[in-house]
């Protein structure tokens, strides 16, 4: 057991949400509270601290990580128990060989330290106390190429199959808002469905199990309560199809038609007839009227997303409206690269051929409106669908906001500052 687990601070605010990674929802939770959860079982105690010179003169072994790592359990016990056989300090540390560090972790972030050829996250272990000398540790996220997209031959630009490189393990930091699209959809709904997959294959009893739980309930294979986790209370109409793994919490309605596809659904959450759900997050309390389509979004708790609405690849924070009929874009029709804000909020190459747009905290989106690929919409925006508002075709701040031009915007209250 590791005595303490050291909580590093990050000074940095993400946009468009105005807030810091430890406070953004990642796969239903709140950054901080994964990190406690991964780490629970393996260290005493949490202390946070502010700089890296407040470290304490510590005497025991502790672990130190800075507060907008996102990461899983499998890379943290492979990186506890490497590093306990050093039996040396250590910091977690990457190559650009790594297919999975290289494609989604380096692009948009200034949060790892190249050093030589090699890439140093903020992540460390002492085990014997403070020490100067710091050796690295290298833990490959170990990539699967998995398909997610096609494009069809006759465009012009990344024709065929687009592919991911899907980790087994994560570790990842929240420095952009593409990074929680990566940390809930390829880094954990993908790579929980690699993991499945991995393990039917190299485990018969599971698949015996899986077999026999299916032939029992009589449903599908990918139906089972193997593969469906279902909370308490919940209302789900029979014609819905649910496919795993897929999690649903409790107090959960699911109406007629309803489809979902290895998806987290949080608790208090309602999903009226005719949804479409495929490799998403939908957090606590949040509901879709009918028709609202969804893939590879997150939607954070307690947002609401309209009645013939479809959002691909996009982030909706928290207490946020999506008007009926609106529509994310995620592809360029031009061969032009998408860029997206990196963690200093300047526009570079997301290193994605498709990605959607990403909503704020605390924002009202009108119906009828077209959202550009990659654009962003800052916090407590409120846009009303217009003849000059119809399409989003780059940032929104809160300066621009449309409530703005009205004598009772103060009942509109900004929530998330600036910085």
């Amino acid at each position: 057991m590791i005595g303490f687990r050291i909580a590093l601070k990050s000074k940095r605010n993400v946009l468009p949400f105005n807030e810091p990674a430890r406070d953004l929802r990642i796969l239903n939770k709140p950054l901080w509270l994964i990190q406690r959860d991964v780490l629970a079982p393996y260290t005493k105690q949490e202390i946070d601290i502010n700089n890296v010179e407040d470290l304490p003169e510590l005497r025991e072994s502790f672990i130190v990580f800075r507060d907008n790592l996102f990461f899983d359990d499998n890379y943290i016990k492979l990186f506890i128990d490497q590093a306990k056989e050093k039996n040396c300090a250590v910091r977690a540390a990457f190559t650009i060989n790594d297919p999975a560090f290289r494609e989604h972790c380096l692009p948009l972030s200034d949060s790892y330290k190249k050093i030589g050829d090699l890439y140093y996250a903020d992540l460390w272990y002492y085990p014997k106390g403070l020490e100067e000398k710091v050796e690295p540790l290298i833990i490959d996220l170990e990539s699967q190429e998995i398909g997610y997209y096609h494009v069809p031959t006759y465009m012009a630009f990344n024709q065929g199959d687009l592919v991911y490189q899907v980790p087994l393990r994560s570790l990842l930091a929240i420095d952009s808002w593409v990074h929680v699209l990566i940390a809930d959809a390829i880094f954990g709904l993908f790579a929980r469905g690699a993991r499945f997959e991995l393990s039917l294959k190299k485990d018969p009893s599971f698949m015996v199990k899986v077999l026999f739980t299916s032939m029992y309930e009589g449903k599908q294979l990918l139906s089972c309560s193997k593969l469906v986790k279902i909370g308490r209370n919940c209302s789900i109409d029979p014609s819905a199809v649910i496919h795993g793994p897929t999690t649903i919490g409790d107090n959960v309605t699911i109406g007629a038609g309803v489809v979902i596809e290895n998806c987290i659904v949080g608790n208090n959450v309602n999903i009226s007839q005719g949804c479409n759900l495929m490799l998403s997050v939908i957090s606590d309390g949040a509901f879709l009227p009918f028709r609202a389509s969804l893939f590879m979004t997150t939607l954070m708790d307690n947002s609401m997303v309209a009645q013939n609405t479809c959002l691909q690849m996009s982030v909706i924070g928290r207490n946020s409206f999506i008007g009926a009929g609106t529509t994310f874009t995620d592809f360029n029709l031009l061969t032009v690269e998408l860029r997206a804000r990196d963690a200093k909020g300047e526009l570079k190459n997301a290193n994605r051929p498709v990605l959607g747009g990403c909503v704020g905290h605390n924002c009202r989106i009108g119906s009828g409106l077209v959202v550009y690929p990659a654009r962003t919409i800052e916090s407590d925006v409120i846009l009303i669908s217009s003849n000059d508002r119809r399409v989003i075709d780059h940032d929104i701040t809160y300066e621009e906001s449309d409530h703005h031009k009205f004598s009772f915007s103060d009942l509109h209250q900004q929530q998330y500052p600036r910085e």
